[in-house]
């Protein structure tokens, strides 16, 4: 399969693909495709009978995700098919077979056959609370790739070994599976009230490469909001 991501900040994922190859997304992320492209919903790869499909609805009901995948598969020759972005920003694709991707929720796109998605749950309670990633996250593993929406623009760190980054809720779009979460406060009472940052930040530890997006959607909302809250 061949790819290309177009167009940013309103970026769309074009995909060719051979005859017979295949390619997963998620409910309604289809944009426009070649006729050749047939459609077929289900639990999507990994789903593994009655089990894994209890898995697949439990998965869904912490994520908010849809349970079900659209596999469309090129027939009768080869086919095109493009995923636009929901979002102003950016979409990357990180290869699974190099090392399992965490990433915030939401950003998943679509995949190529043999990527598995699992729940990725925050080790420390804290962190869940107050690191502004939430406890759930999304683990993508398997031997594929996965195409990913990032808000905004991308910025990569390699952190090494216990080195850290400070980062502000929102901000951690997605991280090699190495990299572990904490949480920091913020140093004096002053700064906690009127600095405008919060109580606290995340801190992501290394080893591992964690992807740092520019505009998280919460960040548009609450710039927008009060020329909403006076239109009204």
């Amino acid at each position: 399969m061949q790819y290309e991501v177009k167009n940013a900040p309103l970026p769309v994922l074009i995909c060719k693909l051979d005859p017979n190859e295949s390619i997963e997304c998620q409910k309604g992320a289809m944009s426009w495709m070649t006729p050749t492209m047939q459609m077929q919903t289900g639990l999507g790869s990994g789903a593994g009978g009655l089990l894994g499909a209890l898995g697949k609805m439990a998965k869904s009901a912490v994520t908010g995700e849809s349970i079900f995948r659209n596999t469309y598969t090129a027939q009768g020759g080869a086919g095109e098919i493009a995923f636009a972005s929901s979002f102003p920003g950016d979409i990357i694709c990180f290869d699974t077979s190099a090392n399992p991707i965490v990433a915030q929720k939401s950003s998943y796109l679509a995949n190529t056959m043999g990527v598995n998605m699992e729940i990725f749950f925050q080790k420390k309670l804290g962190a869940g609370f107050f690191g502004g990633e939430g406890f759930i996250m999304q683990k993508f593993e398997g031997t594929g790739m996965v195409f990913l929406e990032i808000d905004g623009s991308v910025i990569t760190y390699d952190l090494q070994a216990g080195q850290s980054m400070l980062v502000d809720t929102g901000y951690l779009a997605a991280m090699t599976e190495g990299v572990s979460i904490d949480i920091e406060s913020v140093k004096g009472i002053g700064n906690k009230l009127f600095g405008g940052e919060g109580f606290f930040n995340t801190k992501v530890t290394g080893p591992g490469r964690i992807w740092l997006q520019t505009m998280p959607a919460s960040a548009i909302a609450a710039a927008i909001n009060p020329f909403i809250t006076t239109a009204k």
